[in-house]
């Protein structure tokens, strides 16, 4: 049976940071990322795979720095992106003396990662990092067609955020001691792996309708195990389309989740005054959005009990010429906010 993981001892987030692109730096959230890019979103580099690696590096560089620590103090960096070998993430950290550990999660990539990292350091390590990001420009070359072709996309398609995320988790609280404080911190409170569900959806312009069975399998396995519904279920990246539909499916199983639910996909991007359909996706949508968005409410107590399952739909380019359907997995991630005077741990 599945259930919830319970991590051995208690893990903190002791720093996190990010970057977004032009277009997200103008949406609801955009005053709230770390870094912006320029309106080109090159971030200084010459091709949008470098680019892409670039905003890895600065993210976990800022976040290294907001935790007052070194790159060599990690214990572990888990990472991972949509490129090929997820070269934007071994490219992009490479300078970091640290241990790495390469991710393919598709946009599920920053629940896995935080779930890998917190249960390190929940069993071993002192401090990990979880990083991931995706780039429109990239993206759209490699499952796409290129930029200039100027293909139409269906109502139901969703827009690959330009955008990235870097997490560091710890089990020292003389580590959470240096950091300035904001009144609380964010815990770690268990984590659940999802599994792919495969609902036979073929249309690759439609991720949400894909993805939404599996969201709604965790969710609902979830909430079977520990019978209490949280303050917040936050998904990444399901859109309009797929939250609609995970709505439909937690109701057949005894859940209305409506109420207590979005979506990164939904908060980035403002679908009235800027033109991404269905919402936004990739890996980089739920990193940013949890980095500055959810995560920072947490820390100063404006939300105290998150649940965060990061969506992803299991294919590639390849899959879909070959006719295959597309597989889903969800991957949970509970957080809480505990006052700074209630923190637990050595």
């Amino acid at each position: 049976m599945r259930e919830p993981i319970k991590l051995p001892r208690p893990v903190y987030l002791l720093s996190t940071a990010s970057v977004a692109g032009w277009d997200e730096g103008r949406g609801p959230i955009g005053e709230e990322f770390d870094i912006l890019g320029d309106e080109g979103d090159t971030f200084g580099c010459d091709t949008w795979e470098k680019s892409e690696s670039e905003m890895q590096r600065l993210a976990l560089s800022t976040a290294v720095s907001h935790a007052m620590m070194t790159d060599s103090d990690l214990d572990m960096i888990f990472a991972g992106d949509l490129l090929n070998q997820c070269v934007g993430s071994s490219y992009g950290l490479v300078s970091f003396k640290a241990p790495y550990l390469g991710l393919y999660g598709a946009c599920s990539t920053a629940a896995e990662g935080i779930m890998l990292a917190s249960l390190m350091c929940g069993a071993y390590a002192e401090c990990a990092a979880a990083v991931t990001s995706s780039h429109n420009a990239s993206a759209e070359r490699q499952f796409r067609f290129p930029l200039e072709y100027g293909g139409q996309r269906t109502p139901t398609a969703q827009w690959t955020v330009t955008g990235a995320g870097a997490f560091i988790f710890t089990s020292s609280k003389a580590r959470l001691d240096r950091v300035a404080k904001k009144g609380f911190t964010v815990q770690v409170k268990d984590v659940m792996p999802g599994v792919a569900v495969d609902a036979g959806v073929h249309d690759a312009n439609n991720m949400g309708a894909a993805m939404a069975p599996a969201a709604a399998d965790t969710v609902c396995t979830y909430l079977d195990s520990v019978q209490k519904m949280p303050e917040l279920i936050v998904t990444g990246d399901l859109g309009s389309e797929g939250s609609h539909i995970l709505y439909d499916l937690t109701r057949a199983k005894g859940y209305d989740i409506s109420a207590c639910h979005s979506d990164c996909g939904m908060i980035i991007y403002d679908r009235d005054s800027q033109d991404k359909h269905a919402g936004g996706s990739g890996c980089g949508c739920s990193a940013a959005v949890m980095s500055a968005n959810i995560l920072r409410a947490m820390r100063r107590g404006a939300l105290k009990d998150v649940v965060f399952v990061g969506t992803g739909a299991l294919m590639n380019s390849m899959s879909i010429q070959q006719g295959l359907s597309i597989p889903g997995i969800g991957h949970l991630v509970h957080f809480i906010s505990v006052p700074d005077g209630e923190i637990g741990g050595n």
